[in-house]
């Protein structure tokens, strides 16, 4: 029997009363997980498939039911964090799904909050500029200007300049890229400050994990130290933040090598992470 129009809106907005009145006898989690399922059950547009195949090669490696993953979280990341243009850019639809796509892979096959602090992310031209203040002898403050191509700040944003994060798509393979890295960031900085340690979940974990970071960050300075070629960047001795994020970067980006030169490293990044993408 033909459902009339009046019949659907009233089953719609049935619907509607029983969403909102979960999200008040359940509280703002539960209305927030019935939307975020209402949003990645939705088609994936189309203009967002030629967008990836076109500009993330790094797609292709991924397994299907990965691949699948992805665009879900693709499409819950897009329809809560705003992206705002700075410098005179003008955001548009392929930069935001560059950017989601990327930042995404850091939450395969986790339960996730899809960065829960994450307020906003900024896109830049170029390389943008800051000004910082550092200390000198006698106290004496001394400003200087250096080049960025991106952040992560605790209160809520991601800076990222856009030519960078098109060059991260474009070569999965060089063991750089700027989306990765600062979100991962984002996620050391959960509960408050990066420290290079992200939520664990565990208490026990967190022992092991500092061992290993620990070790691996100390032998990175060594090496450096006696001009030996290493996997990581110079960068990622500068902090164990920094060491956090590049090793993000060549775990996703590198995985055979990463496994092979530093396979404690790879293990605990691959249990935090849950995947393994040396077998991807």
């Amino acid at each position: 029997m033909p459902v009339s129009i009046d019949a659907l809106s009233l089953l719609l907005g049935g619907t509607l009363f029983l969403a909102v009145l979960l999200g008040g006898l359940s509280g703002p989690r539960t209305w927030r997980a019935w939307r975020r399922r209402r949003v990645a059950s939705l088609p994936f547009p189309a203009a967002w498939r030629t967008i990836l195949r076109r500009r993330m090669p790094l797609l292709r490696r991924l397994p299907a039911d990965l691949q699948l993953q992805l665009k879900r979280h693709m499409q819950v990341f897009l329809a809560e964090k705003p992206f705002i243009g700075c410098n005179g850019l003008e955001v548009t639809e392929e930069m935001r799904v560059l950017v989601a796509a990327q930042a995404c892979l850091l939450i395969l096959n986790r339960p996730s909050e899809y960065f829960p602090n994450l307020r906003q992310v900024l896109l830049y031209p170029s390389a943008y500029w800051v000004d910082r203040r550092e200390g000198g002898a006698g106290g004496v403050q001394h400003e200087r200007r250096e080049a960025r191509s991106g952040e992560s700040w605790v209160q809520g944003q991601v800076i990222l300049s856009w030519p960078d994060v098109l060059a991260g798509a474009a070569d999965p393979t060089d063991g750089q890229n700027l989306v990765i890295h600062e979100f991962a960031h984002q996620l050391d900085q959960e509960r408050g400050r990066a420290t290079g340690a992200p939520f664990l979940g565990e208490r026990a974990r967190y022992a092991r994990w500092a061992a290993v970071m620990s070790a691996e960050y100390r032998r990175l300075r060594e090496q450096l130290a006696r001009g030996e070629p290493t996997l990581l960047s110079a960068y990622a001795a500068s902090e164990p933040a920094e060491f956090f994020a590049v090793a993000s970067e060549v775990f996703i980006e590198q995985p055979q090598a990463m496994a092979e030169a530093h396979p404690e490293l790879y293990g605990e990044l691959s249990r935090y992470y849950r995947v393994s993408p040396k077998d991807w």
